[in-house]
C-alpha cells in the first residue's frame, strides 16, 4: 500500500474562483437569507457610506476548511469586491473556540448579503476536515500512521463530493472514492472491486479477481473479501492464487452479519460480538495469512467505521493496515457566526460579541476574475 498522506493536514496553495463552480443566482441573492437581501437595500438607501467588518468564528477546537472557497465566493459575487479589505486563516490551519478565522471590510451593501453562505461553506468543510483530522489522529499508533480512504460517496448528494473530499484531504485522508472528490487537488479517485464485480462471478472471488487484475495490471490488487461471508477462506484463496501480486484483502462484512469463520468455530464466541468487522476476525485472519507466508498481505478494513471504533480497534493492537471511512466523516457537527464587529473603525457589536483581532490572519489580494 502507498503511505501517503503522512502529515495530518496538507495544503497547496489558495485556491481561486477558477476552482469552484458557483451558481450564478448567487449574485441575484437566491440563496441568501431574505433578511440578508432587505438590509442591503437599507443600506444602499439609507446608510450608503457605512463601512463596517465583519468576523466569522466557531466554538470548537477543528480544522479549519472552507476559506479558499468563501474568499472566492466574494470575490465572484461581492459589489467591487477588489476594495475589500480581506484578512483570513489557511485551510488546515488548526482553530480554537471563538478564534477570528475571516473578516471582511468595506460597505454592508457589497457583501453583506453573502454572509449566511460564507457561514454554511465553513460549517461543512470544517467539520469535515476536523472529522478527518480525528479519525486519522485515531488510526495513528506508536508513530505510524494508517491510511485513510474517503468512501463518503454513497453518504451524501453527490453535488458534495468535490468540496468534501477536498475537505477529507484538508484533515488528512490518504485517498478518495471517486474522481469528483479529487477535482479541486489534482488528483483520481482510488477503488479496487465491489460486491457487484464478485456478484456477477457468482461469488467466485479468484475469477472476479483475474478479471480485476487482467483488466487493470497496473493497479495494486485489493480483494475484496466478505462477499460469501467467509473472509478467511476466501482470503486464502486469493493470496494462495496470486501469491506476490496480492496487495491487500478488504473486509466490509455487514454489522448483521457473523463470519463463517466463528460459526463453524463455536467454541471461540461468548465473550464478544461476533458480527461484522470485528477485532477476533482480523486477529484470525492475519494469523492465517502468516501461517501460509502470506504475511505482505495487508488488511484492509471498511463498513461503519467511525472514530470511535478506529480508536478501539488502535487500543487493542487490532492489525489492519487501512481504514476505509464513510458516513461519520460527514457529520456537520461545527457551526460559523459571522458577526459585524466594526463600524466606520469603531468597535460595534451586539451585547456578547466584540472585535477579536488576531494576528495569524493574513492579508488576501483580491485576484481578480480567474474565470
Amino acid at each position: 500500500m502507498k503511505e501517503i498522506g503522512q502529515k495530518l493536514t496538507g495544503k497547496i496553495d489558495r485556491l481561486t474562483n477558477k476552482t469552484f463552480k458557483f451558481d450564478k443566482r448567487i449574485k441575484e441573492g437566491w440563496f441568501s437569507a431574505v433578511y440578508f437581501l432587505k438590509t442591503k437595500e437599507i443600506a444602499e438607501k439609507k446608510l450608503p457610506y457605512n463601512y463596517i467588518t465583519m468576523q466569522f468564528f466557531q466554538k470548537e477546537n477543528a480544522v479549519l476548511c472552507g476559506t479558499d472557497e468563501a474568499i472566492s465566493l466574494v470575490h465572484t459575487f461581492a459589489e467591487n469586491p477588489e476594495t475589500l479589505e480581506i484578512k483570513s486563516l489557511k485551510d488546515g490551519d488548526k482553530i480554537t473556540p471563538f478564534e477570528s478565522v475571516l473578516t471582511i471590510s468595506g460597505a454592508y451593501q457589497q457583501f453583506g448579503f453573502l454572509e449566511g453562505i460564507i457561514d454554511g461553506i465553513l460549517a461543512r468543510r470544517t467539520s469535515v476536515a476536523t472529522n478527518v483530522y480525528n479519525v486519522v489522529k485515531a488510526a495513528r499508533t506508536s508513530g505510524e500512521q494508517k491510511p485513510v480512504i474517503f468512501m463518503g460517496d454513497r453518504d451524501d448528494h453527490y453535488t458534495q463530493q468535490a468540496g468534501d473530499g477536498y475537505s477529507a484531504f484538508i484533515g488528512g485522508s490518504t485517498a478518495q472514492a471517486t474522481h469528483a472528490m479529487n477535482e479541486w487537488w489534482g488528483k483520481e479517485g482510488m477503488g479496487t472491486m465491489p460486491h457487484a464485480l464478485i456478484q456477477m462471478f457468482r461469488g467466485d472471488i479468484i475469477a472476479a479477481s483475474k478479471a480485476y487484475h487482467e483488466m487493470y495490471p497496473e493497479d495494486e490488487l485489493v480483494a475484496l473479501v466478505d462477499y460469501n461471508n467467509d473472509v478467511i477462506t476466501d482470503s486464502l484463496k486469493v493470496a494462495r492464487e496470486f501469491g506476490d501480486d496480492l496487495k491487500g484483502v478488504r473486509l466490509d462484512t455487514s454489522r448483521t452479519l457473523v463470519d463463517k469463520y466463528f460459526l463453524r468455530n463455536h467454541h471461540l464466541m461468548g465473550t464478544f460480538d461476533p458480527r461484522g468487522v470485528n477485532p477476533e476476525l482480523i486477529f484470525a485472519l492475519r494469523k492465517a495469512l502468516n501461517e501460509e507466508g502470506f504475511q505482505h498481505v495487508k488488511i484492509v478494513a471498511s463498513g461503519g467505521f467511525t472514530e470511535g471504533r478506529i480508536a478501539h480497534f488502535e487500543t487493542l493492537g487490532v492489525p489492519v493496515d487501512m481504514y476505509g471511512v464513510g458516513g461519520s466523516l460527514l457529520k456537520i457537527n461545527i457551526g460559523f457566526t459571522g458577526d459585524n464587529v466594526l463600524l466606520n473603525g469603531t468597535p460595534a457589536a451586539k451585547e456578547g460579541r466584540r472585535y477579536r483581532p488576531n494576528p495569524r490572519l493574513e492579508m488576501v489580494k483580491y485576484y481578480g476574475n480567474t474565470e
